[in-house]
């Protein structure tokens, strides 16, 4: 399969966000990925219901909604309405995590589960037959821009091995630190899926970076 490019609305002008989904929608992205913080379950907040309900109006291609808040259940339902194509909740944030990801599925949604820098992704192995799609979060999340955790091959390369191994259907998205010129390592180690925020919105040309993204190189 080839890999996906989900471009990072969190890195996008705020003051100018239709313009910037447009750009997505014109770009050979796969997803438009979509940070939502609470300013609890990470040290910032980004934005809610109203905002991406907008979004959803303009875009043209599928939403891919991260949770990063504390009990997420409250919400799975009402991220359905407002236009989540997929919904991946964090690990950490999730007691019961079988009965989230079920949820997710039951209400027509792409369940994902998230995994902070500290978190071993052996503690996925017996989640992975009920889910779509894995990320591996390649910073502590709550802030854009920041260095890619080098530790990350690691993680990656077990997770892959973990998911072939039990025959998973399993995507591996990774988020934080992603530009063009790790991309081709990140997809040579197993991901499927690359989210990257700053690298295309601070880009001269943000459509030739997503190509760029797109074909590693």
């Amino acid at each position: 399969m080839n890999h996906l490019v989900s471009p990072s609305l969190l890195a996008a002008d705020f003051g100018n966000l239709a313009n910037d989904v447009k750009l997505i929608n014109k770009s050979v992205a796969d997803w438009i990925h979509c940070d939502i913080m609470d300013g609890v379950f990470v040290p910032n907040i980004s934005f809610g219901f109203p905002v991406i309900a907008d979004v959803k109006k303009i875009a043209r291609k599928p939403l891919d909604v991260h949770l990063m808040i504390v009990d997420p259940d409250r919400y799975l339902a009402r991220w359905k309405e407002t236009g989540a194509d997929i919904l991946t909740v964090q690990y950490e944030a999730c007691t019961h995590l079988h009965r989230t990801v079920t949820e997710i599925r039951n209400l027509g949604m792409k369940a994902g589960v998230a995994v902070n820098p500290h978190t071993p992704v052996s503690l996925l192995k017996n989640i992975l037959p009920y889910i779509d799609l894995v990320l591996i979060m390649t910073v502590n999340p709550g802030f854009g821009g920041q260095s890619f955790i080098m530790e990350s091959y690691n993680k990656i390369a077990e997770l892959r091995k973990m998911i072939d191994n039990g025959r998973n259907k399993v995507l591996i998205q990774v988020d934080g630190g992603v530009d063009t010129k790790n991309a081709r390592r990140l997809v040579e180690t197993g991901v499927n899926v690359l989210v990257a925020g700053n690298t295309i919105f601070s880009s001269k040309d943000p459509l030739g970076t997503i190509r760029k993204l797109k074909k590693l190189g």
